[in-house]
C-alpha cells in the first residue's frame, strides 16, 4: 500500500492539472463564441456571392464555360486537409487524418499530393506522402488575405494543369459537442443551375457577363476555403472545450477516489499506532 506522503503527492497533482483542464475549457469557450461570430458574419456574403454566380450563370453563353469549371482527365489531385496547430481537443485532428488515409486508398490510382493547413496534418503526411506545401503559419494572424493567398496559389496550380481536382477536408462545426468531418470538391467548381423558369432580367453587364463571372468565381473559391478554415476553428475551440470538460470530471472522480483512499490509509494508520499504544501499555503493565 502506498504511504501516505504519496497519496496526498497524487492528489496535489491532481488538483493542478484540473486546475490547468479548467482554465483550457473557460478559453476554449471565450474562443468559440468569436469564432461562431466569425461565421455568421461570413454567411450572408458567401450566400449573396452564389447568388450573384447564380445569376449571371443563369443568362451567359453555356459554351463560355469558366477555366476554373472546366472538367478533364483525372491525374493529379491535390487534398487540402485542415486540422489545427495544437493537440488536446478529443478526435478533432485524428479524425481528419484518418479521412484522409481513407481519401489517399479510394484515389490511389491517381497523383496525390497534399496542402496542410495545420501543424498536426503536417507532421501526419509529410513522411509517407508528397506536401504540396504546409500553410500550417496561417493561423498565426487568421485573417481573409491570408487564407485568400493561399487559394490563389491553388487556383494558380490548377489553371496550369498541375492538379486535375482539389478537394477540401476539414471539421464541419455543428455545435460545441459535434463535429462533422466534411469532403467537399473545391475545384474543378459546379456552377449552380436553376431548375426553376426565372422571370427574365433586363440586366446590363459592365464589361461582360463571362469577365463578371472570371471576377466572382475566385472570390467565391477563397471564400469557401475561409469558411471551412473557420469551420475548422470553431470545431476545434468546442472539441478542446468538450475534451477539457471530461478531463476535469475525470479528474474530479479520480481525486475523490484518492481522498477515500487516503483516508481509509490514514485510519488504518491511525488504528495500528492506537493498538501499538495499547500493547506497549499491556506489557509495561505486565512486566
Amino acid at each position: 500500500m502506498a504511504n501516505l506522503k504519496e497519496i496526498r503527492g497524487r492528489i496535489s497533482s491532481i488538483s493542478s492539472t484540473m486546475q490547468i483542464t479548467r482554465a483550457m475549457k473557460m478559453v476554449s469557450a471565450a474562443k468559440l463564441k468569436k469564432a461562431q461570430d466569425a461565421i455568421v458574419m461570413l454567411r450572408p456574403y458567401s450566400e449573396k456571392l452564389q447568388e450573384l454566380i447564380q445569376n449571371v450563370n443563369s443568362s451567359s453563353d453555356p459554351d463560355q464555360i469558366s477555366v476554373y469549371a472546366q472538367k478533364r482527365e483525372v491525374k493529379r489531385v491535390l487534398f487540402i486537409a485542415v486540422t489545427s496547430n495544437r493537440g488536446l481537443a478529443g478526435a478533432f485532428n485524428s479524425s481528419i487524418v484518418k479521412e484522409l488515409n481513407a481519401q489517399f486508398q479510394n484515389n490511389s490510382q491517381y497523383e496525390v499530393e497534399v496542402l496542410s493547413i495545420g501543424k498536426k496534418a503536417y507532421d501526419a503526411v509529410r513522411k509517407t506522402r508528397t506536401v504540396y506545401a504546409n500553410e500550417s503559419s496561417v493561423f498565426d494572424n487568421l485573417n481573409f488575405d491570408a487564407v485568400a493567398h493561399v487559394s490563389e496559389g491553388v487556383m494558380t496550380s490548377f489553371k496550369e494543369g498541375k492538379f486535375d481536382e482539389v478537394y477540401l477536408i476539414y471539421n464541419k462545426f455543428v455545435n460545441a459537442a459535434t463535429q462533422e468531418v466534411t469532403t467537399e470538391q473545391l475545384l474543378p467548381i459546379s456552377m449552380p443551375e436553376t431548375t426553376e423558369p426565372q422571370v427574365e432580367t433586363d440586366y446590363i453587364f459592365e464589361p461582360n457577363r463571362a469577365e463578371i463571372l472570371d471576377n466572382l468565381i475566385p472570390k467565391s473559391i477563397k471564400t469557401q476555403v475561409f469558411k471551412a478554415i473557420l469551420d475548422s476553428v470553431a470545431s476545434e475551440h468546442g472539441a478542446r472545450m468538450t475534451a477539457m470538460h471530461k478531463a476535469t470530471d475525470n479528474a474530479q472522480a479520480l481525486k475523490n477516489d484518492l481522498v477515500i483512499f487516503y483516508n481509509k490509509a490514514r485510519q488504518a494508520a491511525i488504528t495500528n499506532e492506537i493498538l501499538e499504544i495499547v500493547s506497549g501499555a499491556e506489557a509495561l503493565k505486565n512486566s
